[in-house]
């Protein structure tokens, strides 16, 4: 049968008593750090500068022109790891002033409670059409409210410079073949 050993306390002196020589080194911690320069920010006043690259929150953004550069592929809702993605593909109306555009979406969400900011979605989407953007706080009350859809989504991407003008060079051979000239 294995032997209990009983260790005696040592007492404690006047010093640890009163708590005095702990008190003194937390003083002389706290004085040490009020000359040094602030390692921390008030956020959300004072936001961190974030680095170049960094992957926050996933957006739709427009063209200069103002149209929806998405055009309902769904590679991007493939693509998704945690499926966090939904879209509803829509046509677009005859008449319109984008009718030469494949197709546009009628429904467009982000889940961004499953959404684990991988950006696969960015990368392999065609039409450039979905940014992630250096936002990386977002609070709501219900789930519902940390799903975006289409029009929360193009409040935040807004409106990117775009280098392609790929659907406007297409509208505009449309035409130039129309009025006979070659394209």
């Amino acid at each position: 049968m294995a032997e209990t050993k009983v260790i005696e306390r040592k007492p404690l002196s006047l010093s640890e008593r009163t708590y005095l020589p702990q008190i003194v080194s937390g003083l002389k911690t706290t004085i040490s750090q009020i000359f040094k320069p602030s390692v921390t920010l008030q956020y959300p006043e004072e936001r961190p500068p974030i680095p170049k690259g960094y992957r926050g929150v996933p957006t739709l953004v427009k063209d200069p022109n103002g149209r929806e550069k998405c055009v309902s592929c769904q590679l991007c809702e493939f693509v998704c790891p945690p499926r966090a993605i939904r879209i509803t593909p829509g046509e677009i109306p005859e008449g319109s002033e984008y009718e030469h555009v494949e197709k546009g979406p009628e429904e467009f969400e982000i889940n961004m409670l499953r959404c684990i900011y991988c950006g696969l979605c960015q990368e392999v989407c065609p039409e450039e059409a979905i940014f992630l953007q250096d936002v990386f706080s977002l609070s709501g009350y219900s789930r519902e409210e940390m799903v975006n859809d289409k029009k929360k989504l193009y409040e935040l991407g807004g409106t990117l410079p775009d280098e392609h003008f790929k659907w406007d060079k297409k509208k505009a051979a449309e035409e130039a073949a129309a009025a006979g000239g070659h394209h």
